[in-house]
């Protein structure tokens, strides 16, 4: 090896090694965890497939991957449709930009703890939009999502499209702004209309942006806890449930590590199922190029 491949070897050992043990080293501990019958610690008493027998078997499981997969398909439509709305309305060259780039971003600096209990406030039927609507005389009007079962998970998806709406227009308002300009001249001149410009034209070349953020935002709703920790604690009773926190409810409160780290293996296995596909398609792509 020439010393100037080497250096950059040597310099990215470390971080591959701490990627190696904390991440890899982890799931493989997990998944023989899974194979035990821990419970509030680990022990090596190896049950084989017990614990995702167990795990198949429980309603509030198969409630928690349903709504993950209704709050996943209205977190990422929702996130992705404004976000590309929001970059394409500042692309246009609105006044202020950098003011609305800010206001678009600001929910993005906080945590989702914070954003839970924000919204937590403005869907309290008591306090937050309800009451305040009510005030101004509507009194039969009536916005109680948070507490009804049919519509809890409606408002987790609600907050998270709030909060990471900001990051999908970043990302897309950095993909308009590489566009070459050549193609708005060209389409000016053939008298083409600006939204079929970006219906046939400018979405397509974004697509590597849409992936991007697609990717970004599945990841956040597989292992979304502390959203639906802070607005709706899963209830009313189990409805806003989520894999994530069914995972952690079991390992620190049930003292069911094993049955835990089931469900931690089979998140993995979702994100896999779903990503897997799609990089490989991608990779190929790349090769026929």
């Amino acid at each position: 090896m020439k010393a100037s491949h080497r250096a950059p070897t040597i310099a990215l050992l470390p971080a591959g090694l701490i990627t190696f043990v904390c991440f890899y080293l982890f799931i493989g501990w997990t998944f023989a965890i899974s194979l035990t019958g821990s419970q509030l610690l680990p022990s090596w008493d190896f049950v084989g497939l017990l614990q995702y027998e167990r795990l198949f078997a429980s309603a509030r499981w198969w409630t928690a991957l349903g709504n993950m997969v209704l709050y996943g398909a209205l977190f990422i439509t929702g996130c992705l449709a404004l976000g590309y709305l929001l970059a394409i309305l500042i692309d246009r060259g609105v006044r202020a930009e950098g003011l609305y780039r800010t206001i678009f971003m600001l929910p993005l600096s906080m945590s989702f703890i914070v954003t839970g209990i924000i919204w937590q406030w403005m869907l309290n039927p008591g306090l937050g939009i309800q009451q305040a609507v009510r005030g101004l005389g509507w009194e039969e009007f009536a916005f109680n999502w948070l507490v009804r079962a049919d519509r809890s998970i409606y408002t987790v998806a609600l907050a998270g499209i709030w909060q990471q709406s900001g990051l999908c227009m970043a990302l897309f308002l950095a993909g308009l702004r590489g566009v070459d300009p050549n193609i708005w001249k060209a389409a000016k001149v053939d008298g083409i209309p600006t939204w079929r410009v970006y219906a046939s034209i400018i979405t397509p070349m974004l697509r590597p942006v849409f992936f991007t953020a697609g990717i970004l935002l599945f990841s956040l709703v597989v292992k979304s806890f502390d959203l639906v920790v802070a607005l709706t604690g899963g209830g009313p009773g189990f409805s806003s449930d989520l894999p994530a926190r069914f995972v952690m409810e079991h390992i620190l409160n049930r003292q069911e590590l094993g049955l835990g780290a089931a469900g931690a293996c089979m998140m993995l296995a979702t994100i896999a199922a779903v990503v897997g596909p799609y990089l490989y398609a991608e990779i190929r792509q790349k090769k026929g190029n």
